[in-house]
């Protein structure tokens, strides 16, 4: 072989790699590395872009490649790479694990949906909901902080009479009247008494929900259909009970 017919083989084996390099795909890559080694956030950061820098033989490259540096609670960073790249990081001694970014479907609005508990089912595959009759005639007691009445998933529109064997009561008091229970809130009452007037400050004295874990508890639980509901435009969605009826 003489030197004209190496250097075409030379030249192609180097065609030939370059196309391998340049379209390995890459994707977005969390790196844990435990506790942080520095209290200086700026050490930290350093010490993520050396590991890359390691990897992609470019400080240019690894500092592009890098998305987030966590560098406060703990060590890590969140990086651009291929396959390749994140299973070398992952062999560095320090790094505690490498996974693949993965995107979440919110389920503020749709936990029962989630769980199987489909509201909208077809006639010809009735689910558990709709064979339980989405808790119609079922009445539920709730040990809690309260409630707010005026809430949308306490709306008794549609509803039937309450059963005949329901011997509650709905109290009035601070903030609360009686007029506050419908045929969806059958009944409301306050419990108070041994409690320490200062203790007694951070509510009020009635079924009225202060904070409104009573109220997202109830609702979770019972609350009907309610469209378009969101947190801040988050999660849209339709939001209900377990047993809406």
């Amino acid at each position: 072989m003489d030197s004209r017919t190496a250097f075409c083989g030379a030249l192609l084996l180097l065609v030939t790699l370059l196309p391998l390099s340049a379209s390995a795909p890459s994707k977005l890559y969390i790196v844990y590395m435990g506790e942080k080694k520095h209290d200086d956030p700026s050490v930290v950061i350093a010490s993520h872009h050396d590991m890359l820098i390691s990897v992609f033989g470019s400080k240019d490259e690894a500092v592009r490649s890098i998305v987030y540096s966590y560098k406060h609670g703990f060590s890590g960073f969140a990086a651009m790479l291929t396959k390749s790249q994140a299973v070398a990081i992952a062999k560095f001694p320090e790094v505690v694990s490498v996974k693949p970014n993965i995107f979440h479907k919110t389920h503020t609005t749709r936990s029962w949906d989630f769980l199987g508990l489909d509201y909208n089912q077809p006639p010809q595959q009735p689910g558990l909901l709709k064979r339980a009759k989405y808790g119609e005639d079922v009445i539920m007691g709730v040990i809690d902080t309260g409630i707010w009445p005026e809430s949308r998933s306490f709306d008794d529109n549609g509803y039937g009479p309450v059963p005949a064997r329901w011997k509650g009561k709905c109290q009035s008091g601070q903030k609360f009247n009686a007029t506050g229970c419908n045929r969806k809130i059958i009944g409301a009452r306050w419990y108070g008494r041994g409690i320490s007037a200062e203790s007694l400050k951070i509510d009020y004295k009635s079924p009225r929900d202060l904070n409104g874990h009573g109220t997202h508890v109830a609702s979770t639980i019972a609350g009907g259909e309610v469209q378009g509901v969101s947190y801040g435009g988050l999660g849209m969605g339709v939001a209900r009970g377990g047993a809406p009826h």
